[in-house]
């Protein structure tokens, strides 16, 4: 029985969908389902144990070479068999599925941000999904959407119903959890120059995820003089579009403000977390949102956008906002900050709310995915 895994972006980082691919892949091997890789360029790769000991296969190309690859076998191409022998379950897990003739797909559709925010993608990107997507879908016997907005959008958007949608949450991993040990807060403090009260950020920079907002509630925060010693960490890798956001950093004078430490790695997440005093996440559209929900995991209060499926995910644990609200941003982040009380209620809420999550629960869900496509994994 060989179910191929693709684990592409968790290789080469890719964000949220690297996430995604890593944790539920990790879930179901503790669950004993046997696994094989599938990453389209083994050069650069950052897998760890247990996931880079797996089998692996390749089609040996770059991302964009392969992506072209994948959707010409839906134009006449030759099916894409050869670089998967022997499979019998593909799971596409980066919005990718190439032209299989002999094995069963299980397609994840994480979000369908490049129809709701087409200017927010960079036309290569969006043209290929809007060409692709349809067939992608229509190909995969079964498609997990990771939220029930997810889910409307696939029934809206491209006529999904029935028992091939699946909901499937993502989960938070138990590493995202309260931390007591000073000496590693410490030693996170100190290498990625944290100040001492701050408001965290965490996930790509690109316009969706609505900074702008951020950076305006912030700059009023500090205008008003009642938290002086208050700074605003964003931390993650940029995406696309990312002028807009340094321009206003530059016009509202805040570069020698706000700390952009860039990409932080998965092993430094929980302890970066911990050191917040809030967690803000100001998306206006998010297919999960896992971000506040680590960060509820660990304790930190959290104020959100309730666009699209993050109220899913905060439900009544964080403080939930209009997305370019800029005066309730700049208010309920003072509120926060203010109020020991609501700070204490949060955490208590959030920690709770995290705990319904899990990438265990996730894999168990998938993996009777896979068993209905092959009923002999229920045997095994």
């Amino acid at each position: 029985m060989t179910i191929c895994f693709d684990l592409s972006a968790a290789a080469h980082e890719r964000a949220g969908l690297g996430r995604y691919a890593s944790h539920l892949a990790q879930a179901l091997l503790r669950l004993n389902v046997p696994l094989t890789a599938f990453i389209n360029h083994l050069g650069e790769s950052r897998l760890g144990p247990p996931l880079s000991t797996l089998p692996t296969l390749s089609a040996g190309m770059h991302r964009q070479r392969w992506r072209l690859r994948a959707a010409l076998s839906y134009f006449g191409g030759p099916a894409l068999d050869r670089v998967f022998p022997g499979v019998e379950i593909f799971h596409a897990t980066e919005h990718l599925l190439p032209w299989l003739t002999r094995a069963r797909a299980v397609f994840t559709l994480h979000d369908t941000a490049y129809l709701h925010f087409p200017q927010h993608h960079l036309p290569r990107n969006r043209l290929y999904l809007r060409l692709m997507m349809p067939r992608f879908l229509a190909r995969a016997d079964f498609v997990i959407t990771v939220s029930e907005a997810t889910q409307r959008d696939a029934k809206r958007f491209y006529g999904l119903h029935g028992e091939k949608l699946i909901v499937i949450p993502e989960g938070v991993e138990p590493r995202f959890r309260p931390i007591d040990d000073q000496t590693e807060l410490a030693a996170v403090r100190a290498r990625y120059r944290l100040p001492q009260r701050f408001i965290l950020y965490v996930g790509t920079i690109e316009p969706r995820k609505n900074l702008v907002t951020l950076l305006e509630a912030y700059a009023a925060l500090r205008a008003s003089g009642t938290h002086p010693d208050l700074g605003l960490v964003i931390a993650g890798g940029q995406g696309w579009l990312v002028h807009g956001f340094f321009e206003k950093l530059r016009r509202l004078g805040l570069e020698e403000v706000v700390s952009l430490p860039g990409y932080v790695p998965d092993a430094d997440l929980p302890a970066l977390i911990n050191c917040a005093t809030a967690f803000a996440f100001p998306s206006v559209f998010e297919g999960f949102g896992l971000p506040p929900l680590e960060a509820m995991a660990c304790g930190v209060p959290v104020v959100s956008s309730q666009a699209s499926s993050l109220p899913e995910v905060v439900g009544q644990a964080g403080l939930l906002l209009p997305p370019l609200d800029v005066a309730a941003w700049r208010a309920a982040l003072d509120r926060l900050l203010s109020d020991s009380g609501l700070h204490a209620g949060l955490r208590q809420r959030g920690l709770a709310r995290a705990a319904q999550f899990t990438w265990e629960a996730a894999a168990r869900q998938t993996l009777s995915v896979y068993q209905r496509l092959v009923p002999a994994l229920a045997e095994a």
